[in-house]
């Protein structure tokens, strides 16, 4: 049996095809794609084959917050708000605990169907900005978690240097991010190693234009481009209102125009929400050829607005976006009820309480690590993990219901 598989149907660039043999090599990277070909001695697919589905955005320490802000804790919420609490909850992740996060996250993107991950990574330091020993510790247990899991790996370190415009002073929760352009760019050298023997990718995240002043966007790009011409680059922009409405005050244009104008986008860019944009950044960004990063559920919850696309004929299709995200959204606000019923039967249903989660959370503890071949977890790892998840025991004791 050789690295091949074969396919009465697959979905090939040029559309689907019939009688498709793929081969691979050692590495798990596709070498062949043969339409009209016979199986030979290769796998039979018991069905019809579709390309993996890459996830474009990732912070994978935030999947074991979820909960914790996916409800409205008073009239003022907002995406500055939430990210006070993401801030607060990012201070005690440690290399362990964002290893066994970060794996449990990328298996359930398996599952889902995403067989690579893009990880806007932007978590650098230990607690109040003091580098670890390792400097690349962080990084490195995101690229094991990725190895464990199973799943393809893009890498983009964050570069991550002002709390606003202009290059204001960063807060002190933000120093856990914090890297200079020269720092960043020795990072991505000491990394690349690694990340290459794993078959994975290796790029750059410039995190926004309020986060990366204009002289260390371009230090930072061209240093990038010398290490490696062809590397991804990833930037959150144009998300929030009150992040182009600073945009103009500072610069006189909004964030994708001031992009497009003064750095070189291509193809290499991905635009990450590129929610509040003009027909004129739309067009300039797509002539450019940047891809535009959606993550609609990410954009309803904490934007305060949808990117608008348009259908093949030249129709405005965001009130059919806008109707899907809110049926999802209200999906998750509605409180379920305290019975489910069904011809003549009854389930009550429990609430998200302290018992329930500890069950969740200590059967991850106890279950994966010999799943996954590893070592089991220390009493301190344990307790690390409880002390994470407290903050949704205090939820589930004041009686949150289960979403």
């Amino acid at each position: 049996m050789t690295n091949q598989v074969f396919a009465a149907d697959a979905l090939l660039p040029t559309g689907w095809a019939r009688d498709v043999l793929i081969a691979w090599d050692a590495a798990g990277r596709i070498t062949t794609v043969v339409p009209n070909a016979q199986p030979g001695d290769a796998a039979v697919a018991p069905g019809p084959l579709l390309p993996g589905m890459p996830n474009l955005h990732s912070h994978a320490f935030q999947r074991a917050f979820a909960g914790l802000t996916e409800y409205r804790a008073n009239s003022q919420d907002s995406f500055w708000s939430w990210r006070q609490l993401m801030y607060r909850f990012a201070a005690h992740i440690t290399p362990e605990s964002l290893e066994a996060i970060a794996t449990w996250l990328y298996v359930e993107m398996l599952e889902a169907g995403y067989t690579s991950v893009c990880e806007f990574h932007y978590l650098h330091h230990g607690q109040g900005g003091k580098p670890y020993a390792d400097d690349t510790a962080l990084s490195l247990a995101l690229l094991r978690a990725a190895r464990a899991a199973g799943i393809g790996m893009t890498l983009l370190p964050v570069l991550y240097q002002s709390s606003g415009f202009g290059g204001q002073a960063p807060r002190a929760d933000q120093a856990r991010f914090l890297r200079s352009t020269g720092n960043m760019l020795s990072l991505l050298e000491r990394l690349a190693p690694a990340t290459h023997a794993q078959g994975a990718v290796l790029g750059l995240a410039p995190h926004s234009l309020r986060a990366v002043p204009p002289e260390s966007l371009r230090e930072a790009v061209a240093g990038l481009t010398a290490l490696d011409p062809r590397a991804p680059i990833h930037i959150h922009i144009a998300e929030q209102t009150q992040e182009v409405a600073d945009c103009l005050a500072w610069s006189g244009q909004r964030p994708v125009q001031w992009l497009l104008a003064h750095a070189p986008v291509d193809a290499r860019w991905c635009l990450v929400h590129a929610t509040h944009m003009v027909p004129e950044e739309y067009a300039a960004a797509a002539a450019a050829g940047a891809v535009a990063g959606l993550c609609p559920t990410t954009e309803a919850n904490l934007g305060d607005g949808l990117f608008a696309t348009l259908i093949g004929d030249g129709q405005d299709e965001r009130p059919l976006y806008e109707a899907a995200v809110d049926a999802q959204v209200a999906m998750q606000s509605e409180p379920p009820p305290s019975v489910l019923s069904y011809e003549g039967l009854s389930w009550p249903l429990l609430t998200y309480d302290t018992l329930a989660l500890k069950v969740a959370t200590d059967t991850f503890l106890e279950f994966w690590p010999p799943f996954a071949g590893l070592p089991p977890f220390g009493p301190a790892a344990v307790a690390e993990w409880d002390a994470l998840w407290a903050p949704v025991w205090v939820r589930g004791e004041a009686g949150a219901d289960v979403f």
